[in-house]
């Protein structure tokens, strides 16, 4: 199944590209495409030379498993730079930045926090905080709380990368699909793991079964199926609303420079919020359906006891 799904995305990946290309070129052609970020070009200048050495000896196997080679064969940095490639990629940049933000910003708040007084930030914090416990505790339930890191931290990070692209100069992190593509499988093994920690191997597989013995074969397929097509769902969601959002936005600003920007920010705000709130409410409601698995199959069997 993993093989068949990569072999999905070498297959369609470049056809997938080849148009993004075209409708780069086409939003270019209107004023709303982007160059490289400045901060990425010195980044690559600084760093490029070093990572490329590395992946000389690194990327040539991995296109290998593919019958492709890799841009960079017999290239130095420099040839390879001239090219158009970058040996550190803008989303790579991007989403570095987005991390030290996010660590610097959370390091700022951690060290104010007040019992006895606190600020206005501080409150705003504590009311999403709570926002995200409870909801926590009614998607999940009791044990939800335990998830609490892992969904902060996915919510701090989308909306971070979702929100970077109003900073002149910068672009969404989460305007690149490689981006919200880690973001799902990570999601899709973090809520695998956690059915496979709370319901053992068996009751795990369980789950893909369904209640019928005599559809169980057709079922496990289905419901594999179903599965991976959540990193699919997860991903394509997030990245074209953002990147949608940002070649429309870049567009408009092309074709009307004055005053129809501004009023596109309300909405590109509600979008990065909205697509943040949409990815980890459905990564939370993925845990409880691994979590209750069994819990539901207990209350079943109590119920046909009494």
């Amino acid at each position: 199944m993993f093989l068949a799904f990569f072999a999905f995305l070498q297959e369609h990946a470049p056809k997938a590209a080849e148009h993004a290309a075209e409708g780069a070129k086409k939003a270019d052609e209107h004023g709303g495409g982007h160059h490289t970020p400045w901060i990425v070009e010195q980044v690559n200048h600084l760093f490029g030379s070093a990572v490329f050495a590395i992946q000389q000896n690194v990327m040539p196997p991995i296109y290998g498993l593919f019958g492709k080679h890799w841009p960079g064969e017999g290239m130095t940095a420099e040839q390879y730079m001239a090219s158009g490639q970058l040996p550190i990629p803008t989303q790579a940049v991007m989403f570095s930045i987005v991390i030290l933000f996010t660590v610097v910003i959370l390091a700022i708040l951690r060290g104010k926090l007040s019992t006895d007084s606190p600020t206005t930030k501080q409150q705003t914090f504590e009311v999403g905080v709570e926002a995200l416990r409870d909801m926590l505790k009614d998607l999940i339930g009791p044990k939800g709380l335990q998830h609490f890191p892992v969904i902060a931290t996915f919510a701090l990070l989308i909306l971070v990368s979702n929100l970077m692209g109003f900073i002149p100069g910068l672009i969404s992190a989460t305007a690149n699909l490689n981006v919200t593509l880690a973001l799902a499988i990570t999601s899709f093994l973090y809520y695998n793991y956690i059915g496979i920690k709370e319901n053992g191997i068996v009751g795990y597989l369980k789950h893909f079964m369904g209640p019928v013995a005599l559809l169980a074969p057709l079922m496990f397929l289905i419901e594999l199926v179903s599965h991976f097509a959540r990193i699919l769902s997860l991903s394509l969601r997030l990245f074209g609303n953002i990147y949608g959002e940002e070649q429309v936005s870049g567009v408009i600003s092309g074709l009307a420079p004055w005053g129809v920007p501004i009023l596109l920010m309300p909405l590109a705000l509600l979008a990065s919020f909205l697509q943040t709130f949409i990815f980890i409410v459905l990564s939370m409601l993925y845990i409880a359906e691994m979590t209750h698995h069994e819990d539901d199959h207990g209350h079943g069997e109590a119920a046909h006891a009494h």
